[in-house]
Order: structure tokens, then C-alpha cells, then sequence
């Protein structure tokens, strides 16, 4: 059997258990229920293979919200696109609520704040940046503080400059090097 005939089967087999069950028919329905289970359950833990525990919590989660929500079924829409969306809603709330959870629990005492970099430490490396740029020609300077500091193009740059393109990628490839060779004499 091919994905696509086995997908089929499978649509075909939930739509109408949920249509006979929206009818009436209960029995259709807890059949529905229990191979959607089985799906949501496999779809979960492909999901969620470092939070197993959650799975379980996710599929209950999302047949009450299918159930809840069986009358907005349109019935000629595909019914696996209705239960993926609702599906991948209660994942997201689920990664909603573990980051908020882990943000609310972080420790206020941790021993790596030390480890954090200052604002200082940020402006001091900024004039070494400065310091180690001013060390450069020109040539190599101005294209690399243009095109990797101020973020513009290789065109915006030569432009600016007056120089030719080619020259500008040459100027920030060596300026690179130069400022590589720099660093280490200094280590």
C-alpha cells in the first residue's frame, strides 16, 4: 500500500466515524476517538521525543478541544488538516507554557552570572575593535567598517568610497587577514 492510498484510508476511515458520530451514532464515535489516539499519539511523539511525559497530556488535550470544537468541522474540507491544526495549537501552547514556566523558575542565585558579559566589558570591545581597525591602511579599513560593521553591500561600499568593487571585496578580505595577524602577536 503507497503513503498517499494509505493516507487516504486513514482520512477516509476518521471522516467517517466523526460524520456518524456527529449523526448520532456513539459507537462510530469512540471508535473515532480511538484511532484518532493512536494518531495524535505517534504524531506527539515524533513531536516531543525529549518530553515524553508530555505526550500523553497532549493527546487527552487534544481530543477535548476536537470534541469541543466538532461542530466547526467543515465536511468538505479534509478532516486529518482540521485535527493537524488543532494538534499543532496544543503544541504550541505547550511550548508557550515550558518557556514561561522555565523563564518564572529561573534561579535568581545562578553561579555563571558572574560570567555574563558588562556593559563595560562590550564598550571596551568595541575601542579594541577601533584600535586594532586604526592599525589598518585605508584601503583595508573602509571596506571592512562599511560592508561588516555597518552592514552595507559591496556596491553601497565602493560607491562610498570611490572604489571599485572588485577592490572593495580584495580591501575586506585582506583587511581580515591583516586583522587576524594582528590578534594573534597580541596573544
Amino acid at each position: 500500500m503507497t503513503n498517499t492510498s494509505r493516507f487516504d484510508d486513514i482520512e477516509n476511515r476518521l471522516r467517517t466515524g466523526l460524520l456518524q458520530g456527529l449523526a448520532g451514532d456513539g459507537v462510530a464515535y469512540r471508535a473515532f476517538l480511538k484511532e484518532l489516539s493512536t494518531h495524535l499519539r505517534s504524531y506527539f511523539r515524533k513531536r516531543l521525543a525529549s518530553l515524553p511525559d508530555e505526550v500523553e497530556d497532549l493527546v487527552q488535550e487534544s481530543l477535548i478541544a476536537m470534541h469541543n470544537q466538532r461542530h466547526t468541522y467543515d465536511s468538505k474540507q479534509p478532516l486529518t488538516a482540521w485535527i493537524h491544526a488543532i494538534a499543532k495549537y496544543k503544541l504550541v501552547d505547550l511550548m508557550r507554557r515550558r518557556a514561561r514556566h522555565d523563564v518564572l523558575h529561573d534561579p535568581l542565585d545562578d553561579e555563571m552570572d558572574f560570567a555574563v558579559p558588562s556593559d563595560d566589558e562590550a564598550n571596551d570591545a568595541r575601542r579594541d575593535v577601533a584600535v586594532l581597525l586604526d592599525q589598518l591602511p585605508e584601503r583595508q579599513r573602509l571596506p571592512i567598517v562599511h560592508t561588516k560593521l555597518e552592514g552595507l553591500s559591496v556596491a553601497e561600499t565602493a560607491k562610498l568610497t570611490g572604489m571599485s568593487e572588485s577592490a572593495v571585496k580584495v580591501g575586506v578580505h585582506r583587511g581580515l587577514k591583516a586583522l587576524a595577524a594582528l590578534i594573534g602577536h597580541r596573544t
